[in-house]
């Protein structure tokens, strides 16, 4: 779900004129419609895959959506989250939650969503939106219900978005990159609330979000570069962060470590608050029970965790002491696992950085007020 494998985009042309700042649109006896289609595979594995939508909307604004599919393989949706689906043979359909179905003109709306395949898992090559095919252009046609009707941005500055941002963003897999670092704003728990990511740059960063408190993460906005070596050819991988964090909340700050082409997750927790624990192989009355008790790594002392999320295997290490700001050895860390032959000489991914946000006390802000990744 934090993996990006492969993009198809339907349509690109976008169809809005604008003169002076001003949008023109039909006459109001007219309606616009189109739309264009980005569907990206964020993960593949023996029978089973994930996938992220994202909708672009080219016509007039609309209040619900349904967007309409065929696989070509018999692929079948097995789990969604931001949207509802509705499955026939090979024909899916998904529709709108209750908070995201009102998509204004030249605006997005994701949602994401686990399935299953068999022989083999190519992409879809059409969408319909509301009956509309996506092709990437919009078309004017008559309105049953003639309405006067205004665009309103993709997003706009709001309580916790500073005025300089460079980058603001609500859809829920949006992302941005700046100086060779790519920020995320992932959304996929079943029930999340609104979430608005922003940045000054690709290591100034924040997130505004409102999600329940209800079991289960919703989030995990983040920033984050590849390194794309093996363990025995580097010779060191620091990372230095600093952030800001509500009072209450239920979160993690964590670094999110892929290797081996995501066959090993790991997962290094700077801090946390409230209903979160990590992956472990074993659970008693106190909650996950570590593997590895005040180890030293990477100069500082961990609990550690094994287990495994279904997909693969997930080491957690938390600070025995959780701190908001700090410099990690992360080579050191990722050299732990290795003495310990739970894993071999792995090449490292993609290392992230973020908060997993899991709920938050109403509206609540978080924000990397600095971090940055050196490897050599």
């Amino acid at each position: 779900m934090r993996a990006r494998l492969l993009a198809l985009s339907v349509g690109t042309a976008a169809a809005a004129v604008a003169i002076g700042g001003l949008v023109l649109t039909p006459p109001a006896a007219f309606a616009a419609s189109g739309c264009s289609v980005t569907y990206v595979l964020s993960g593949q594995w023996p029978g089973g895959f994930g996938a992220n939508v994202t909708i672009k909307n080219l016509g007039d604004p609309i209040t619900a959506w349904s967007l309409a599919w065929t696989y070509p393989a018999g692929q079948q949706v097995t789990q969604i989250w931001n949207a509802t689906a509705a499955q026939s043979g090979t024909q899916v359909t998904a529709s709108n939650v209750g908070y995201n179905g009102s998509v204004a003109t030249n605006a997005t709306v994701s949602f994401g969503f686990n399935g299953t395949w068999t022989s083999s898992n190519p992409a879809p090559t059409s969408f319909t939106l509301n009956g509309t095919a996506c092709t990437g252009s919009a078309t004017t046609g008559p309105s049953p219900t003639p309405a006067r009707t205004t665009s309103s941005p993709t997003s706009s500055p709001g309580n916790g978005v500073p005025s300089d941002a460079a980058w603001v963003a609500t859809g829920a897999f949006d992302s941005w990159t700046n100086n060779g670092y790519t920020l995320n704003n992932d959304v996929w728990g079943s029930g999340a609330g609104p979430q608005t990511i922003w940045a000054r740059t690709g290591t100034n960063w924040g997130v505004v979000a409102n999600h329940p408190r209800t079991s289960g993460v919703k989030s995990y906005p983040h920033t984050g570069r590849t390194i794309g070596s093996t363990l025995s050819s580097l010779h060191s991988i620091s990372s230095s962060f600093n952030v800001s964090v509500p009072a209450d909340s239920d979160y993690e700050t964590a670094y999110d470590i892929w290797a081996n082409n995501f066959a090993y997750e790991i997962m290094i927790w700077t801090n946390q608050h409230g209903a979160v624990g990590p992956i472990a192989e074993s659970y008693d009355s106190n909650g996950a029970v570590p593997s590895a008790s005040n180890v030293s790594a990477g100069g500082h002392t961990w609990n550690v965790y094994r287990g495994s999320n279904g997909s693969n295997a997930v080491f957690s290490f938390l600070l025995t002491s959780g701190t908001n700001s700090g410099t990690i050895d992360v080579l050191g860390v990722l050299n732990w696992l290795r003495s310990q032959g739970w894993y071999g000489d792995v090449t490292v991914g993609e290392i992230q950085f973020g908060f997993e946000l899991s709920g938050t006390a109403g509206q609540s802000n978080f924000v990397c007020n600095s971090f940055s990744i050196t490897s050599t």
